[in-house]
């Protein structure tokens, strides 16, 4: 493994090659930075897998900020790099709008069925505070993936990174640090997995003058300077970890208890054609008639109704269950009840519905006893005062558990 090369003439040759328009991140270091980089257990096991078998697996799990194109393209430079034998499958799992909810259900198709990792990098820090996650939610949420991937491969090295939004900046730069970030480091810790605190870095380094997030980084979605800083991070993490000879990886340890009985680790898709219709119907290749979509979410299969009483029914054997939905402008008011019990009302319109069908994780009932329920839903002829109609696009059902 080659580790001579400079970080920064490291990072030039990577944008060079990556991402030509990104300019150079020749920062310095900053007393405390080290504190952002918590190693916990380390790297030493994806390390072992690239230089013995010449075969590695590598994911990015996110939003928005992992979909574009930037620090992963460059992270995934830096890993050829450095194991230049090493033939590299990179899987960029990042989906526009998507929270630590939707990747803990989307994590075994989207992830694990692509091939299993010897290397994770998972960020959510950034959608869960824009889709207003509960801290039981982002709880549930990380701590599903995090048990979800070690239960594939108790290998697997993790990173959980928490990148740049204002407000998180802004809670930084008050003395405290943000409600979602404590979160997914309790989760972190209690799953000894490294995490790296971009937010709080970017914070530290504004505030010593290095840059500005106005002529520099521009938005939470990164420019190419933003990208290359948290590549120049990631590189940095590599460097402190994989230095001297690979050593054997401790002995295997048992998952410890959950954080949160209730966690998403079981999350999973359950296909729509696992529903009984009761009026509604699969558009194979559905597309609303306005407003703007994600890709994954236009164009492909789609469980669909748009009148009062069109539903569903579907039996699972698990712990929670609910809908991953296009919230557009035209979603309306459901109506959903658990083994016979009492109707409950859920509003699926979003506070970004008006202008997009957004792709939307939305957990029904979460805190069931784990065993055989039957979920009955119907779409009612009520909607939000701002919404435009009563209907409902599913593009997976979500179970905490399985169906049979």
């Amino acid at each position: 493994m080659n580790t001579t090369m400079p970080l920064c003439a490291a990072l030039l040759t990577l944008c060079a090659a990556a991402a030509p328009a990104a300019p150079p991140v020749p920062l310095p270091d900053l007393p405390g930075l080290e504190q952002d980089s918590v190693v916990r257990s380390g790297l030493t096991n994806c390390r072992r897998v690239f230089e013995r078998t010449k075969v590695g697996r590598v994911a990015y799990l996110g939003g928005s900020i992992t979909e574009m194109g930037g620090w992963k393209e460059l992270v995934d430079a830096d890993l050829t790099r450095r194991f230049p034998d090493t033939r590299f499958s990179f899987n960029h799992a990042g989906i526009g709008s998507i929270d630590s909810t939707g990747h803990a259900f989307r994590f075994g198709t989207d992830v694990l069925a692509r091939g299993v990792p010897d290397l994770l990098f998972v960020e959510a820090a950034v959608n869960d505070l824009h889709n207003m996650r509960s801290h039981t939610e982002r709880i549930r949420g990380m701590e599903g993936i995090v048990r979800q991937a070690l239960a594939a491969n108790p290998r697997m090295d993790i990173v959980l990174m928490h990148f740049a939004e204002p407000r998180h900046t802004a809670d930084y730069a008050a003395g405290r640090a943000p409600e979602i970030i404590v979160d997914h480091e309790q989760v972190a810790a209690h799953y000894r997995v490294t995490s790296l605190n971009l937010a709080h870095e970017v914070q530290r380094r504004m505030a010593a003058g290095q840059f500005t997030w106005a002529a520099d980084f521009r938005d939470l979605h990164p420019s190419p300077f933003g990208h290359a800083l948290y590549a120049a991070t990631i590189a940095r993490l590599f460097d402190r970890v994989w230095t001297g000879a690979a050593v054997e990886p401790p002995a295997l340890a048992l998952l410890p208890a959950r954080l949160d009985p209730f966690s998403y680790d079981q999350g999973c898709f359950v296909p729509i054609e696992r529903a009984e219709r009761q009026g509604m119907v699969i558009d194979p290749a559905w597309k609303p008639e306005r407003g703007g979509t994600r890709g994954g979410f236009v164009g492909v299969p789609m469980l669909v109704g748009d009148k009062s009483g069109d539903g569903f029914r579907l039996r699972f054997v698990g712990r929670g269950v609910g809908l991953f939905i296009a919230a557009g402008h035209d979603t309306g008011i459901v109506e959903f009840r658990l083994d016979g019990g009492a109707w409950t009302e859920r509003d699926t319109f979003t506070p970004w519905s008006d202008g997009l069908h957004l792709p939307w994780a939305l957990p029904l009932a979460t805190e069931l006893t784990d065993g055989p329920h039957t979920l009955e839903l119907r779409l009612t002829d009520r909607h939000h005062p701002k919404g435009t109609g009563t209907a409902l696009h599913i593009r997976n059902l979500l179970v905490n558990g399985h169906v049979e």
